[in-house]
């Protein structure tokens, strides 16, 4: 789709269609639990707006000193905000002094950590998310918002 033109759908939709238009760009096609646990994690930190303030590292670190599903909870967070970094703002790791690899190596850690806390499904979901870091890294590398980007929201009833 050409990045000029008006994206109409739900905020889901739009997700999935730059996730899915990223991938083609990267030639890094995610399985399918990996790519639908992308689309989320975009939608879930879309209004994130203290990234660039987190110390990440240390924020880890608490994580693993909790137990349980508040470990897990917290180490996901790491990991994902760590794959933003890493993956579409670079420049931050940089400005930090540290390198998106940096952020990379935290957030693989912080996903396999969340596989060996939790129960087996969630467990496989989160090996398989630190196995495939560096390619959602890649795609999210080459997701850009487009220009104008307009979403259409269910009217009330």
């Amino acid at each position: 789709m050409d990045d000029r033109a008006v994206r109409l759908g739900t905020p889901l939709e739009l997700w999935v269609e730059l996730v899915r238009e990223a991938e083609q760009r990267a030639r890094t096609p995610l399985e399918e639990p990996v790519e639908s646990y992308l689309v989320f994690l975009l939608q879930r930190h879309q209004a994130d707006h203290v990234l660039g303030g987190r110390i990440l590292a240390l924020e880890w670190l608490e994580g693993l000193d909790r137990v349980g599903g508040e470990r897990a909870e917290a180490l996901r967070d790491v990991g994902d905000r760590c794959l933003l970094v890493a993956g579409m703002f670079p420049r931050l790791a940089l400005r930090r002094r540290v390198t998106p690899a940096y952020y990379a190596a935290i957030g693989q850690a912080a996903y396999a950590a969340v596989a060996d806390a939790t129960r087996a499904g969630y467990a496989e979901l989160f090996d398989q998310l630190a196995r495939a870091f560096e390619a959602m890294r890649r795609v999210l590398g080459r997701v850009g918002p487009p220009p104008d980007l307009r979403l259409v929201l269910p009217t009330p009833r």
